[in-house]
């Protein structure tokens, strides 16, 4: 299945989105430096977050105007697709970064745990789907957990747990 129609499914975006926010992650963690990355995909995607995403959502665009499909072209699509191919080479199996994924899975315990035991300090569109619409309390902090980005679920880890007199280091 091409990403024209991936995208279209709703699919080939969050691709897109996860690919390009797993590199800055990997970065900014020290598991891949920008110029590790292959050249082949640099070369046509772009040397930096902010260049691959301007050419992939300008090829998009471009390649989906006065058509009845949402497209990349072939040489934008092999790239990306590439792309990912080498995030599962270099970061998602690599042992640093599996290193810390109990790390991660704690920090997700404790907000699950913590939003459980105090629900009014949901979101009030997370209060409404219990109060009003039936859902269960663990449903709904898990949908509210599952919908974080890395950034926000650390943010909140650090709001409720760490003392702020702390939070300057």
């Amino acid at each position: 299945m091409g990403i024209h129609l991936l995208v279209m499914q709703g699919k080939g975006s969050d691709k897109i989105a996860y690919i390009h926010h797993d590199v800055d992650d990997a970065i900014r963690g020290h598991i891949i430096k920008e110029e590790e990355i292959p050249k082949e995909f640099t070369d046509i995607l772009g040397h930096s977050s902010r260049e691959r995403l301007n050419t992939i959502i300008h090829d998009i665009v471009s390649n989906s105007e006065d058509n009845n499909d949402i497209t990349m072209s072939p040489d934008i699509e092999h790239a990306m697709l590439e792309m990912r191919k080498y995030m599962f080479r270099s970061v998602y199996t690599n042992p640093v970064a599996k290193g810390e994924e109990g790390k991660a899975e704690g920090m997700l315990e404790y907000l699950f745990g913590y939003y459980e035991k105090h629900p009014h300090l949901l979101p009030e569109e997370y209060l409404h789907m219990i109060e009003n619409k039936g859902e269960t309390v663990t449903r709904v902090v898990c949908d509210y957990i599952a919908g974080m980005t890395d950034r926000y679920a650390v943010a909140k880890f650090k709001e409720i747990y760490i003392p702020r007199a702390w939070s300057i280091y």
